[in-house]
């Protein structure tokens, strides 16, 4: 999953990135609201975390033409202030969440999850394929009954793959997505990636879900 963090407050953003990198989210930041406006047009994310008080558009600004221009990612409004009007604004503006600075992270990331939860469409978040199971709140993933162990990348990959079922995703975009943007686009982490996570998905298993598309990327197809 893959979120925006738009902070001004270089140690609030630091504490936020560390806390959702952690949980193993594809984190950017943006320090300002005009360049927290750009990501945001230019990219799909799944989360915005938006401040309020930023440097250039507030980020009540951000929210109203990010919604004029079509884009839907959740998101949750992170500031220091507390009053009614506020709050009601961010609302009616057409954000998810508030959560008024300081905050418990514990109370952060749960509302976090309970967005990208939403994001699903369904409550119980359950991904499906064929006999592939994917429970990205306990963070487990079954085939035919049985528990596979993934490390925090391969199951970030599954978890995208799983989402975009029957499209073919390419390398870039799954690096976007399930990476950063410094990830090193002639690095073959991502090949690696996916042959492990193919031999632990796939092996001895019928049908082969997690296939290649020769020039294009993957695409996860029973």
């Amino acid at each position: 999953m893959r979120i925006l963090v738009v902070e001004d407050e270089p140690k609030v953003a630091r504490f936020v990135e560390r806390g959702l990198r952690e949980e193993n989210y594809s984190v950017e930041v943006a320090r300002d609201g005009d360049d927290g406006l750009h990501r945001a047009l230019e990219c799909e994310f799944d989360l915005l975390v938006l401040d309020v008080m930023l440097p250039g558009r507030d980020g009540f600004s951000v929210l109203r033409e990010l919604r004029a221009a079509g884009r839907r990612p959740r998101v949750l409004m992170l500031t220091a202030r507390d009053a009614v009007n506020d709050r009601v604004r961010g609302l009616d503006g057409g954000a998810d969440d508030y959560l008024t600075k300081p905050f418990a992270f514990a109370e952060f990331l749960a509302r976090v999850r309970a967005l990208l939860r939403r994001s699903d469409g369904s409550d119980s978040g359950l991904l499906t394929l064929a006999n592939l199971s994917l429970d990205p709140r306990s963070r487990k993933v079954w085939r035919g009954g049985r528990l596979i162990n993934l490390s925090a990348r391969e199951f970030a990959v599954l978890e995208f793959l799983l989402r975009h079922a029957g499209e073919v995703v390419s390398r870039t975009r799954l690096a976007e997505a399930v990476w950063d943007e410094n990830f090193d686009s002639f690095s073959n982490v991502i090949d690696v990636t996916v042959y492990h996570l193919r031999d632990k998905v796939d092996r001895g298993c019928e049908p082969a879900l997690i296939k290649t598309v020769r020039g294009s990327g993957y695409v996860l197809r029973a």
